[in-house]
């Protein structure tokens, strides 16, 4: 994606969608589209009774969420709560910074999404025993990404004898 000058979040430009029933979104890569290497942002149109993305945590990077249109729902560690727009909210590393948000509206909340950038990154989903790795990807590429479920029952010297 050829970087531009400025974004405005409040517009219709988004680069990709979501059409799961449950996480129906639509995306815009604010970060992508202006160039920047040391930070992530996305603006995210969450429909009304949908999620964003599944309750979890970062170990290597932070985010920070700004309300910009209606009332998101967020849960974390403390519980559940409304955001309002104009609310800001901070993720931290680890589970303290566990996060969700929903649309418990009936209409579009819009929110911007802005983090720290790690070229690997380790993320826990407790909800549903999965552990996610990523690393950046080498030039334009997707960011290379796995999946495990459970507890692998694998020892460190399995296979290398």
């Amino acid at each position: 994606m050829r970087a531009v000058t400025d974004v405005n979040v409040h517009r219709d430009e988004w680069d990709r969608t979501n059409d799961r029933d449950g996480w129906r979104t639509r995306h815009m890569s604010v970060a992508k589209r202006l160039g920047a290497e040391k930070l992530g942002a996305t603006v995210y149109e969450i429909e009304p009774g949908q999620r964003t993305f599944p309750y979890h945590w970062h170990n290597a990077i932070e985010e920070m969420c700004i309300v910009l249109r209606g009332e998101a729902t967020l849960r974390d560690p403390s519980g559940e709560r409304r955001l309002q727009e104009g609310d800001v909210a901070v993720f931290r590393c680890g589970e303290r910074g566990a996060h969700q948000l929903r649309n418990d509206t009936s209409e579009p909340v819009r929110v911007l999404m802005v983090s720290t950038q790690a070229d690997l990154e380790v993320v826990s989903y407790p909800d549903s025993d999965k552990i996610g790795v990523s690393a950046r990807a080498i030039g334009d590429g997707a960011p290379v990404r796995v999946l495990v479920q459970g507890t692998p029952d694998v020892g460190y010297y399995d296979g290398e004898e």
